[in-house]
């Protein structure tokens, strides 16, 4: 079981001062998380989830996440022998692993060159995952993979070798760590996590995340467990509907005067935003006094209004958990000036294939 409470937490709550799951004790190796003071548009870009689902003797240990503007959380693993270090997103919305090769000309960021590997294995296979703004295309390769201290085995990934535009190439990440299911992933190659699972290098096949949203503090990954002092109270355990991504059921979602009709949630690391259903999102956001933007979907609101707004409540498993407007509201730099948005945006997300 993971604990999945704990994920959904983190998703929803885009500027909260919470305590969340991660996982410390003996053996935990930390990672740090890089943190920034502004919020721009095209800083959520690169987790906006018109992209993604456009897509299609152990110890627990730990890996530190850098926060960039409380909207993209990132840490650092190796690929290869000797390593050569990415910084990527830990996306449970999403399957595979990929980061930058060296024969991407166009790429701003690390980039992986197997001949410097002795224990890189050639596949070669074509690869391509298209999002919204354009196709990510590259080919297969095997590799040692080293996250949290931990080396993992015949680690199958994506060398891109191009990537789609600007949103990418603004991202403060190198790449992507999907760690949803292989029922999901792209040429139906093995999630990292499913590879460390099966190499027996884990206490329990578990993991775990803390993400602080105050600046400049450190989160983390936990892979095998979680770490007690960052949370109170018991946990909550939600059963999966599939396993495709990690989706659970809700009882109801939404505020005080408008519950969402939908039943089941997905808990997505790797977007900054609540995603729902175009329909029910509007509804809520024109019940707050909210008015959609032409950026992409996002809704504008009045700053001085977050005080006064609803409670947004997420009841599951027999809890409520509840934001509040402060909690929901996000101040980004649209042209430089300060504008306030619901974190929230409209989204008819497809079933997975």
């Amino acid at each position: 079981r993971i604990p999945i409470i704990a994920l959904l937490v983190l998703v929803l709550t885009v500027d909260a001062q919470i305590d969340i799951l991660s996982s410390f004790g003996n053996g935990t190796i930390r990672v740090p998380l890089l943190s920034r003071n502004q919020r721009t548009i095209s800083n959520l870009a690169p987790y906006h989830p018109y992209l993604k689902y456009n897509a299609q003797t152990p110890n627990p240990a730990s890996v530190p996440l850098h926060d960039f503007m409380n909207a993209q959380y990132y840490g650092v693993i190796s690929i290869g022998s000797p390593s050569q270090s990415f910084e990527v997103i830990f996306d449970t919305g999403s399957s595979n692993l990929w980061v930058p090769s060296i024969d991407c000309h166009d790429c701003n960021h690390a980039k992986y060159d197997h001949t410097k590997s002795t224990t890189y294995q050639k596949n070669g296979s074509e690869f391509a995952i298209r999002y919204g703004s354009g196709s990510l295309s590259g080919f297969v390769s095997t590799d040692v993979l080293t996250w949290g201290g931990l080396k993992v085995k015949d680690v199958q990934f994506a060398e891109a070798t191009e990537e789609p535009g600007q949103t990418f190439q603004r991202g403060k990440f190198d790449g992507i760590l999907g760690m949803a299911f292989r029922s999901i992933s792209v040429d139906d190659l093995d999630p990292p996590f499913q590879r460390t699972m099966e190499q027996g290098l884990l206490p329990k096949n578990m993991f775990s995340f803390y993400l602080p949203s105050r600046s400049g503090s450190s989160g983390e990954l936990v892979l095998g467990g979680y770490d007690q002092s960052h949370f109170t109270g018991d946990i909550t355990w939600v059963p999966l509907t599939s396993e495709t991504y990690w989706e659970v059921t809700v009882d109801s979602i939404g505020i005080e005067e408008r519950k969402s009709a939908f039943k089941t949630v997905i808990i997505d690391t790797g977007t900054s935003l609540i995603a729902g259903p175009k329909t029910e999102i509007d509804q809520i956001a024109n019940k707050m006094g909210a008015f959609a933007s032409p950026l992409g979907g996002i809704y504008v609101i009045s700053c001085g209004q977050a005080k006064s707004l609803p409670e947004f409540t997420i009841d599951m498993g027999g809890r409520k958990f509840t934001l509040s407007g402060p909690q929901y509201v996000m101040k980004v730099k649209v042209f430089g000036f300060p504008v306030c948005i619901l974190g929230m945006i409209g989204l008819d997300i497809p079933a997975p294939r």
